[in-house]
């Protein structure tokens, strides 16, 4: 199964309500792959965490992904 990338967010923590949410709905999404040291968030770039989910949920999975990300950032403002 071929996954693909929806969005990018910069915190780790709305990365994983994200995920939850996706798999709330129905969507089938990455876990977080552990890739640094302890302590040290995102070693390979600062751009932050990619949700990714199969290719044939990319359409749909990206709609939720955005609404919920714009809520997320519309409560925390």
């Amino acid at each position: 199964m071929k996954f693909a990338p929806i969005i990018q967010v910069k915190d780790q923590s709305m990365a994983r309500v994200l995920i939850v949410a996706l798999k709330a709905h129905g969507f089938h999404p990455l876990e977080p792959r552990e890739g640094g040291l302890p302590g040290v968030p995102n070693l390979f770039g600062p751009e932050g965490f990619i949700v990714e989910v199969p290719e044939d949920e990319v359409a749909d999975a990206t709609m939720l992904a955005q609404d919920l990300l714009k809520d997320m950032v519309d409560r925390s403002a």
